[in-house]
């Protein structure tokens, strides 16, 4: 019977960091209240946004650095990204995944230099031409 006991707590035990490590960043109780938060708030302001249908993808500036956010209109855990890439970059700065309520932020500094940025939502995508230069 002793085995049986040490199980017993084993399972409980278990249970426990389960029940605990559902509260990591990514559920719903840590997630942004608006695409402007995702980017870290204060400063940022949309410039520009394009409409996937039930998620939209929002670009935004605070002065300095670029960041895209695609928000979903309601929680799912269909796929989706966000991405920026500046002129000259070998590679896009990318955020990807099932996530519950969006992808990103992802930021750019981008002084001087066309971007280009965009996002999927399930089967839906965009991708911007080089613009916001400057």
């Amino acid at each position: 019977m002793p085995n049986l006991r040490r199980g017993a707590a084993l399972a409980l035990a278990t249970g426990a960091v389960l029940a605990t490590t559902s509260l990591l960043p990514g559920s719903a109780a840590m997630a942004a209240s608006s695409p402007i938060a995702a980017c870290g708030g204060g400063s940022y302001h949309v410039i520009d946004s394009h409409d996937l249908g039930k998620a939209t993808i929002y670009l935004m500036y605070n002065g300095s650095t670029n960041c895209v956010v695609t928000w979903k209109d309601s929680s799912n855990t269909l796929f989706v990204t966000a991405n920026i890439k500046a002129a000259g970059d070998d590679y896009y700065q990318e955020d990807a995944g099932h996530y519950s309520y969006y992808a990103g932020p992802v930021k750019r500094s981008a002084a001087g230099k066309c971007i280009t940025w965009g996002g999927v939502y399930d089967m839906s995508s965009y991708q911007s031409g080089w613009e916001h230069c400057g």
